[in-house]
Formats: C-alpha cells, structure tokens, sequence
C-alpha cells in the first residue's frame, strides 16, 4: 500500500510524524464515540473513516482491522487511569477519599470509558474482555485489591473487610452512576456538572467510609 494513496496533503513545514499522530488521535476519538454510541458491531470501518474526514484505507494503514482498532481504542481510552492508579499506587498517603476522588473524576472527565467498559467488556460476549482480563484489568480494576490492603494494613480500614469484594464495591459505586446518567438526570435529578460531580464525592466517601472504616 502506498502511503501516498491515502495520507492527505499535509501543511508546507509540519511535521509528517505530527500530522500522522494527530491523525491517529482523530481516527482513535472518533471510533471512541461511535463504539459506545452505537457498539462494536454496528460501527464500521467506513462510518469511522467517514466521520474522520480520511479515506478508510487510513484506518486500516494505521490500525489494521476493527478488531485491532477497537483494542487501541480501550488502551487509549483507559491510558489516563492506568496512569493515575499506578502513582496513587506509589503514594504513601493513599486514602479511601482519594481514591474515590480520583476514579469519579476519572469517569467524569473520560465519559466515554465507562459505557465502552460496560459495552464491550462487562456484558457477556463482550467483543474484547479476552484482551481486557490479559492485557488491562491488572493495572486497572485489579490494581485496587492491592491499594485497598495497604491501607488495611496501615489500620485505616476495618480488619473484617476482604479487599478484592471491596474493590469490586467502589468500582461499581464510582463508575455505575455515569454509566446510567442517561436515567440519573432526568429521574434522579442528578447533577453531572462540577458541583454535582463533587457532590457525588461526597456522598460516595462518606458512604464507603461508614461502611470500610473503623
């Protein structure tokens, strides 16, 4: 395949390397959106390259298939919390607050991830929670077990607690509030600005506090 065919003509003095990357970024974002809008099977290479304003040879140059495209959609999307946990991992001064502070700020600032979790991993016959459970969950949701036993150990939370079933638990209470904000706000009058964000916080800390606690 020539390159040539299929990269748009790029602005006199850029760099080819800076075009191509934010391309990729495009391509990545759009797919994004278009998986949880309306899921890996219904989304196709051409509406994806469609909707990117690029030829759906690029897409296949740069990602292969959609099976690969798809991957590098949850690896990128999920980048910024892999990141945060490892140096909330590294931090001798781990709390149950700010933990919750930062997976709620996680979702709200990266909405999409938890629908794309939800719609390709956590439902059965998720099209890639095989390259999830392998490749992602021990930096992400399997990383938790381990903060959640070190502040055990450290007498900050109740010696009856099991740390992988409390993981679980704020997992679910931090992230299932977006994944079913389409029903939140209109029926609970959930707030999911800044304010309401923060308010979320609160409410979610104090509730796992009471419940994790000594």
């Amino acid at each position: 395949m020539n390159p040539a065919t299929i990269f748009p003509e790029r602005s006199r003095g850029r760099p080819v390397d800076t075009d191509q990357q934010d391309l990729k970024t495009k391509i990545l974002l759009t797919a994004e959106q278009l998986f949880t809008d309306h899921g890996y099977a219904a989304t196709s290479i051409r509406l994806i390259a469609d909707e990117t304003g690029v030829n759906p040879a690029l897409v296949h140059y740069y990602f292969g298939n959609k099976h690969a495209l798809l991957q590098a959609v949850l690896d990128h999307s999920t980048q910024p919390l892999i990141h945060a946990l490892a140096s909330l991992k590294d931090n001798e001064n781990t709390s149950l607050e700010g933990l919750v502070d930062l997976l709620i700020s996680m979702a709200a600032e990266h909405p999409n991830m938890p629908h794309l979790l939800t719609r390709e991993v956590l439902l059965p016959g998720g099209e890639i929670q095989d390259y999830f459970i392998e490749k992602l969950a021990p930096r992400l949701g399997g990383a938790l077990p381990g903060l959640l036993e070190k502040e055990k150990q450290a007498g900050n939370l109740r010696n009856d607690i099991d740390p992988a079933y409390s993981a679980l638990m704020i997992l679910a209470t931090c992230f299932f509030p977006f994944i079913a904000r389409s029903l939140a706000e209109p029926i609970f009058g959930i707030n999911f600005g800044a304010d309401g964000t923060d308010t979320l916080k609160q409410n979610v800390s104090e509730l796992l506090k009471r419940g994790l606690t000594k």
